[in-house]
């Protein structure tokens, strides 16, 4: 049993000591690669801590891959020089190249990738040999920077068609996934701009713009948009937002306030990034149309990809610029190469103008809405149902889960990762307001097991 004094703690809590000790002690050798950690309750009662105490520690020595967990078995001591990945389940490596444990969950609510049998392998692979044996040549010349013409216009036509939007390709561009692009909007507007982002939002774009020099600053979002009042006290020049699909709290941002948006880029002379990451994948009524469609002064940047509707390894991903913008890129930006091989973007021009892109999505609607309902059904009729609401259920592939308990963001998470479950809270997407108490749970469906759905239903229920 492990033993640790805590007398000389020199102001550390007593869960960053405990962090620290046992980091110690499998840096130093002391505890092996592989062994048995003691439960929490026993180290608890040894040590006469608290129980959310060793929870707290052993939390954060996952996070930090010093430990795994294994669902019903407890906690063990990962090999170092192999790193964890608690995020996706996947299988990583280090930088030796070494592969990692895999992280098994019997259900995890954070994920969102395309189940093998969703993915359209007979037509993708029909299309590709077709590529490959009829246009040899035009496959070993440079793309333009912007991308092929011909996926440019079948992008084009689809936006036109499905979104309400009217685009010439010669005002698109294509890219290898959005944080690309993302890359070149900030070139082209520059880095002496104030970004503003949403708060609640997806972490990772704030660090994007943090790594390419541009000033960011994070605007509160109220259920169902940014704060008007603070977006315009901010100093801010360019917006980024999902108006259609807010991540993570699901709102949809509706046409007052839409046209609101508008008026403050008009009045600043700034712009708007929408990024309509699974507008695709609205389950109840219409597709929202974007805020593309009702921009008149050339303001809105839009943003979309082809990872959530097709799968993220493809890595395409596009954005349609303003006219003004789309000369400056092609003046100031050209010389840059497509990050896009020839190869795939003539496949998927294919697969967009043939109408097996539409086929496509208007299966996974069916196959996505079966999936959530099948969720919602196991939520509903479980006797703890009257504990939670469900929010935001039409919207895009989550929804939100609030529950009435007075445990912490932080302990539910600590209480389902000991179960083999793995959720995320609203909580952890706020970057100004430090949080731990809003009990509302991200549910991503689209990779949930049908045949587990039950039990990870039932495993969650028992958590909270």
């Amino acid at each position: 049993m492990l033993t640790y004094s805590f007398q000389d703690r020199n102001g550390e809590s007593l869960y960053e000591y405990l962090y620290t000790r046992i980091k110690e002690d499998i840096l130093s050798g002391r505890l092996k690669s592989g062994e048995k950690l003691p439960s929490k309750r026993s180290l608890a009662e040894n040590l006469n801590i608290s129980t959310i105490t060793v929870e707290t520690a052993y939390s954060q020595l996952v996070a930090e891959g010093y430990i795994y967990s294994r669902a019903r078995s407890g906690f063990f001591v990962a090999k170092i020089g192999e790193r964890l990945s608690v995020s996706t389940g996947q299988r990583t490596a280090d930088l030796s190249g070494t592969a990692v444990r895999e992280k098994e969950y019997l259900a995890d609510f954070t994920a969102n990738y395309t189940a093998k049998e969703s993915f359209p392998f007979l037509t993708w692979s029909k299309l590709t040999r077709e590529t490959l044996s009829g246009q040899c040549e035009e496959l070993l010349l440079s793309s333009p920077s912007q991308g092929i013409y011909e996926l440019r216009k079948a992008i084009a036509d689809y936006l036109f068609q499905f979104r309400g939007i009217s685009v010439t390709p010669d005002r698109i561009i294509v890219g290898a996934g959005t944080e690309y692009l993302y890359g070149i909007i900030i070139q082209l507007l520059g880095r002496d701009k104030m970004y503003a982002i949403e708060d609640p939002g997806y972490g990772k774009i704030g660090r994007i713009y943090a790594a390419n020099g541009a000033p960011c600053v994070h605007i509160p979002y109220e259920k169902d948009c940014v704060d008007l009042v603070a977006l315009a006290s901010s100093g801010a020049d360019v917006l980024h937002i999902s108006p259609s699909h807010h991540f993570p709290t699901g709102g949809v941002t509706p046409i007052g306030k839409r046209y609101e948006l508008m008026s403050w880029a008009k009045n600043k002379g700034g712009y708007i990034i929408e990024d309509d990451y699974d507008s695709e994948f609205r389950l109840s009524g219409r597709p929202v149309p974007p805020l593309q469609s009702i921009d008149s002064e050339g303001r809105v940047i839009y943003i979309n990809t082809f990872s959530k509707s097709l799968t993220p390894t493809i890595r395409i991903s596009y954005a349609v610029l303003p006219s003004s913008l789309a000369e400056k890129y092609r003046q100031e930006l050209g010389f840059y190469s497509c990050t896009v091989s020839t190869f795939e973007q003539n496949t998927l021009a294919k697969f967009i103008e043939r109408g097996y892109f539409e086929k496509h999505l208007n299966r996974m609607r069916t196959y996505y809405r079966a999936r959530r309902d099948v969720l919602l059904q196991c939520i509903k009729k479980h006797p703890r149902y009257g504990m939670v609401k469900i929010k935001e259920a039409d919207s895009g592939l989550h929804f939100i889960l609030e529950i009435n308990t007075d445990l912490p963001d932080s302990e539910l998470k600590a209480r389902a990762e000991e179960k083999g479950v793995k959720i995320s809270c609203l909580s952890d997407y706020y970057y100004n307001a430090k949080v731990d108490s809003q009990h509302k749970i991200i549910i991503n469906y689209s990779s949930l097991s049908e045949d587990k759905t039950e039990e990870a239903v039932e495993l969650l229920f028992s958590v909270i």
